[in-house]
């Protein structure tokens, strides 16, 4: 049991915490293959409650999921000149297409006489192979608008990697949509953006900061990139989604045009937009603690886990029938449970496991609440516990799940409202930036002056707000005028 919870603390190594707890509570491990992960099934599960959840979002505002090729021929990637200068250094290239055994008999070797005409690209993102394929869909202004979702694997050849937040090949989903006036597509990169934010705190209980990325840290190929921005325990932030509004370029770079009402000849108008499983990292980061995960109510893989306490098998039985009641309500009322009467490990160890997985509600059951009519209510939020009647537990568990949501999301916009603050001169943002936290600062406009404060300070701007305060002011560093104050943080 001392094992299962030997999780270094948050405030003697972040970052350390972060790798034992993704490995101890059983969502990732490092593979064989250098810089990617293996998603363990409990990790694995929690995404998929996050896809489901997306999944329906995007349908729901039209959008219909399709795929495409893994492989993108490398002249795909010449195309849009942004584009491929933004992915050439994270690009694998696949060159040959058979394998020989080797002439000295020990194992095989790439087959010279194999070498492909064209390299192929594994995917970074899709927008080429997709605009190429969009070419021979659109004729006319009828084929548009073309909304469609892609859940898929990436590749970005990563040198430092951290299992979730940074690794070569992750799973995401890419919207690419097709539109006849540059408004709609602004307001369908404007709509999934607000997707996103939804999705991040109503599901994942995680305030965000909803924003244009500086033309610095636009996506390559982009004419403007919209962000959520969230904050975690460390003080760093993390970019959480990405929505990206990319004009005519990919309609230029691939010749993708439509006859209009008007009968003329127009180029598409395009957007983008994904979140990965870097989301994991962001869940794991924003609400766990120095006992294990933290999981909202509506993502854990199961919300309450029930642990009979019993001395022999005629104490488990009746323990067992009374569990298969409460069960039988509790799924009635949507609600996900596990009951682990696994006779092979002690009751001691489950509360440890299942606190570590990070289980919303833990029910105990024991012989003598079978007596009295109890039962035994423990939250991970909270850390507490207590004894209630039996009676009507069930609605009380699911309103209590709704409580716990709630309070989780609470806490995270608490903390980030706590560390976030104004800053008004060059010397001050030196020395706050090194306590963390988001800063909010006036800032000329120029990629020299952000670069300078890059440099200096190794904090981006996250994001130009899109709510909150917009007086005007002087940028801290020039003195020139500002629009209105921007998000400065250190990231992931």
């Amino acid at each position: 049991m001392a094992e299962l919870k030997e999780l270094t603390s948050r405030s003697v190594d972040y970052s350390q915490w972060y790798q034992d707890l993704v490995i101890k509570a059983d969502l990732a491990e490092s593979s064989a293959v250098r810089g990617c992960m293996v998603i363990k099934p409990y990790g694995y599960a929690i995404w998929e409650k996050m896809q489901a959840e997306l999944d329906r979002m995007f349908k729901e505002t039209g959008h219909q999921n399709a795929y495409f090729p893994l492989f993108i021929p490398k002249s795909f990637l010449s195309k849009e000149a942004d584009h491929v200068e933004g992915f050439a250094k994270e690009c694998a290239v696949v060159t040959h297409y058979r394998l020989k055994n080797s002439p000295d008999g020990k194992g095989v070797v790439v087959d010279p006489a194999a070498k492909l005409e064209e390299e192929l690209i594994v995917r970074p993102t899709s927008e080429t192979i997709i605009w190429n394929t969009y070419k021979n869909w659109i004729q006319s202004y009828r084929d548009l608008p073309i909304l469609i979702n892609q859940w898929a694997n990436v590749v970005r050849w990563e040198m430092r990697t951290r299992l979730f937040l940074r690794t070569a090949e992750f799973l995401w989903q890419e919207g690419h949509t097709a539109h006849a006036t540059e408004a709609e597509a602004l307001k369908e990169t404007r709509q999934m953006l607000d997707v996103y934010a939804t999705f991040a705190e109503q599901f994942m209980a995680m305030p965000v900061v909803k924003g244009i990325k500086s033309a610095n840290e636009r996506f390559a190929g982009a004419v403007e990139t919209f962000c959520i921005e969230a904050l975690m325990q460390d003080g760093k932030a993390l970019q959480a989604g990405t929505s990206h509004f990319l004009g005519q370029n990919f309609a230029k770079a691939f010749d993708v045009t439509f006859a209009s009402k008007e009968g003329t000849r127009d180029y598409v108008w395009a957007t983008s937009w994904g979140v990965s499983t870097r989301l994991m990292g962001a869940l794991i980061m924003c609400h766990s603690d120095d006992n294990g995960l933290v999981l909202p109510p509506k993502l854990a893989p199961y919300q309450v886990v029930i642990v009979p306490i019993y001395k022999n098998d005629e104490q488990l039985a009746k323990i067992d029938e009374k569990v298969a009641e409460i069960t039988a309500k509790l799924r009635a009322l949507g609600v996900s449970v596990k009951y682990d009467n696994n006779d092979a490990k002690k009751p001691g160890w489950k509360f440890a496991e299942y606190e570590l997985k990070g289980v919303p509600v833990r029910l105990a059951l024991g012989a003598r609440d079978l007596e009295n009519g109890t039962i035994e209510v423990a939250r991970r939020d909270t850390l507490t516990k207590e004894t209630r009647s039996v009676e009507n537990v069930e609605q009380y568990i699911k309103d209590l799940l709704d409580t716990i949501q709630e309070n989780i999301y609470t806490k995270a916009f608490d903390y980030r409202t706590s560390v976030t603050r104004e800053v008004n001169s060059y010397d001050e943002f030196k020395v706050e930036i090194e306590k963390g936290g988001l800063l909010l600062c006036h800032w000329d406009g120029t990629t020299e002056t952000e670069e300078k404060i890059k440099a200096d300070t190794k904090a981006t701007i996250r994001c130009i707000p899109l709510e909150g305060d917009k007086t005007p002011g002087v940028c801290m560093v020039t003195g020139k005028p500002s629009a209105q104050r921007v998000v400065f943080a250190r990231a992931y």
